[in-house]
């Protein structure tokens, strides 16, 4: 009898066939888990403990030259009495240095004309940090006592938050799983594990002090008050509910 021969063309054609119909038999389509997706807050309050004064000097002359003379004159005054009252150099930081024009005021019925520089103006701005709080007031009588004209602010700080911040994390996850069970209650659900945990951007309050140049000249002693500060923390929480 002969012997027939089927092509390999045919038997994978057979095959892809074969799969194909039996494919969906053996595939199975696994729904998604369900998931509470819920948000936590959480805060710590410490007391400062360093500072941060934003202080410098302004000076005008006819000539940039000489307003530049006047303002190092004063800010190596500041220097120098920060340095004696316990500032050290690393915690001093020039944080601006500007010098341009200042031009003459033009007579409404003279104008237009091109205005006419009748000075120059340089401001130098530093930025100190205090470490020892007590002696914040008497740092800032002494700054303006020797020449500093301009005070931006100051900014109070805690030097190490990162107990605090760990603090405010905890009670986030516990205010988000506080919250995670209050819903599955009132859903009639149960809470499976924790998918994912995604914390969000910590966030601070410090506690601003700022007092005019004039109330500092009249006051013998600068009284401070660093207050407290408050720092948060937010997560998310992702729980796989039954």
């Amino acid at each position: 009898m002969p012997r027939r021969f089927i092509p390999a063309a045919a038997i994978a054609a057979l095959f892809l066939a074969t799969t194909a119909f039996a494919a969906p038999a053996h595939a199975t389509d696994t729904p998604p888990p369900r998931t509470l997706t819920v948000t936590g807050e959480g805060e710590s309050v410490g007391v400062p403990d360093i500072a941060y004064i934003d202080t410098g000097v302004v000076t005008e002359g006819k000539t940039a030259g000489a307003a530049l003379t006047a303002n190092t004159k004063a800010m190596n005054a500041i220097f120098k009495g920060l340095e004696e009252a316990g500032i050290e150099k690393r915690d001093m930081q020039t944080s601006q240095f500007s010098v341009y024009p200042v031009y003459e005021q033009i007579e409404p019925q003279t104008r237009p004309q091109m205005p006419k520089i009748g000075g120059y103006r340089v401001q130098n701005q530093l930025t100190v940090k205090v470490r020892n709080l007590d002696a914040l007031g008497g740092i800032l009588d002494q700054v303006v006592k020797l020449g500093s004209n301009q005070l931006s602010g100051i900014r109070f700080a805690i030097d190490k938050p990162e107990p605090l911040i760990d603090e405010a994390r905890k009670k986030a996850v516990a205010d988000a799983l506080r919250k995670a069970k209050l819903y599955a209650g009132a859903a009639g659900v149960a809470l499976g594990p924790i998918q994912t945990i995604t914390e969000s951007s910590m966030g601070y309050a410090p506690p601003m002090y700022a007092k005019s140049m004039m109330a500092m000249e009249r006051d013998s002693s600068v009284p401070v008050a660093a207050g407290e500060q408050t720092l948060s923390a937010s997560v998310t929480l992702v729980i796989r509910i039954d």
